[in-house]
């Protein structure tokens, strides 16, 4: 499948959100609570990266092919410290119908050059335990670093920290 990954733009915000919303829609059934993913909302989404793509504060990427974008990726310095990790890994998300084709590999390693420009050396992403994108990051090389419980919907879900303790690993 031939796609491109370009830095995301704030013009991008309502495809980052639909995609996002959709993203979730079909990966936590069954993981988060029914009222939890029907809560969701569009538009509330869309106005949260909006400010975050004005911002321009974090690395965000999109995957888009002629049809229009399909995915992104979000991350930036880590938000809690944890061992010896700086850079995490916030938010990759791609249409149910796009994965498996290559694009969460390459935007993974996309975000590892960007961060190891910036001075950082290693990266984390937290993900529910029960996500199958766990194996996926485990398959980057993610190893298991730290377990947390979450509050989504009502509920309390176990997420692990996976991470990569070297970026250079990653970004080839």
């Amino acid at each position: 499948m031939d796609f491109q990954i370009r830095p995301a733009q704030p013009s991008d915000a309502a495809a980052i959100a639909a995609v996002h919303i959709a993203s979730w829609k079909t990966t936590y059934p069954g993981i988060v609570p029914e009222a939890g993913l029907a809560a969701l909302s569009e538009e509330d989404s869309r106005q949260r990266w909006q400010q975050r793509l004005e911002t321009g504060d974090i690395p965000i990427f999109v995957v888009e092919t002629n049809a229009g974008i399909f995915g992104f990726l979000a991350g930036g310095p880590i938000r809690t410290p944890i061992e010896s990790y700086d850079g995490e890994l916030y938010a990759l998300y791609l249409l149910k119908s796009h994965q498996g084709k290559g694009a969460g590999r390459v935007l993974v390693q996309q975000l590892a050059r960007t961060l190891r420009t910036q001075g950082f050396q290693s990266m984390l992403v937290w993900v529910l335990e029960a996500n199958p994108a766990a194996g996926f990051y485990r398959q980057l090389g993610a190893i298991a670093v730290s377990r947390q419980t979450i509050e989504i919907g009502g509920a309390n879900l176990p997420e692990l920290a996976l991470g990569w303790p070297s970026l250079e690993a990653i970004s080839r």
